[in-house]
């Protein structure tokens, strides 16, 4: 079967080739005698079986046939290219999945970094908020603390009382004790106040100056223990024979004590 085709084939390709020198030859003999000084027709330039032109008989020959194993060997190349993009798209997929997993993980971690950078911001502010409080309150203490150092000295008289006593004697009379409670009862649950004794006595020198302390402690004593006032609040001084102010050149007779109460209202008000 197979020579049979074989033997077609051959036989066409001689047809073909025979056909055109025939059909020629009867040409140049039917023409006049004016055409005969014409040059020719080039002829066709034949180039290759599959370009397009007339088959002959090389070309058969020579060219193969395009059986299974041809036509496998010449779609293997492009089989191995299309196969060669195949792993590179693969390849080039998983690059940019990663790429895109590793940006996604790095915004979450951005954005969790930026939370957190506001939450201590924001705890941040609100410490430098009750560090500015504070502040506040202690500068208010610290002006309102100066203010009562301020008026320490602000002291003013309010009640004076004198207890005398006879030459060589330091008790309290039932008179000098009537006269203390006087002065002691409003200073009860009272402050910012303070009180001053001043003991006076007769005689020279050291011994004057022991006789009017003695007059001035039974004083104190009989605050503390009848009215409860606080020893830091007395203020003992012994003065002698000093003489009384206003009479320079008088001296007292016997002794005598003076107790004079005097009270802040600045540092009162303050607190």
């Amino acid at each position: 079967m197979k020579n049979r085709i074989f033997v077609a084939l051959l036989l066409s390709s001689l047809m073909v080739i025979a056909l055109p020198g025939f059909a020629q030859q009867s040409a140049s003999s039917s023409a006049p005698a004016s055409q005969s000084q014409l040059e020719p027709l080039p002829p066709d330039t034949h180039t290759d079986f599959w370009d397009g032109d007339d088959p002959n008989l090389v070309n058969l020959v020579t060219h193969p046939f395009a059986s299974k194993k041809y036509v496998l060997r010449m779609t293997r190349p492009i089989k191995d290219r299309l196969n060669e993009l195949d792993e590179i798209t693969t390849s080039n997929t998983a690059a940019i999945k990663d790429v895109d997993a590793r940006a996604q993980h790095g915004i979450q971690l951005a954005s969790e970094k930026s939370s957190l950078a506001d939450q201590h911001a924001s705890d941040a502010a609100a410490k430098a908020q009750l560090a500015q409080t504070a502040a506040t309150d202690a500068s208010t203490r610290v002006s309102t603390a100066e203010q009562m150092v301020g008026n320490l000295d602000e002291y003013k008289g309010t009640a004076q009382t004198e207890i005398r006593f006879r030459p060589g004697q330091s008790m309290l009379s039932k008179t000098a004790k009537d006269a203390l409670d006087e002065m002691a009862a409003p200073l009860k649950d009272q402050r910012s106040y303070i009180i001053e004794v001043r003991g006076f006595s007769a005689g020279h020198g050291q011994a004057a100056i022991a006789a009017s302390q003695k007059m001035a402690d039974s004083v104190v004593r009989y605050l503390v223990l009848t009215h409860q006032i606080p020893v830091y609040r007395i203020y003992v001084v012994s003065m002698g024979n000093v003489p009384v102010e206003g009479t320079a050149a008088k001296h007292v007779s016997g002794g005598r004590v003076e107790i004079n109460v005097m009270k802040n209202d600045l540092v009162s008000s303050a607190k």
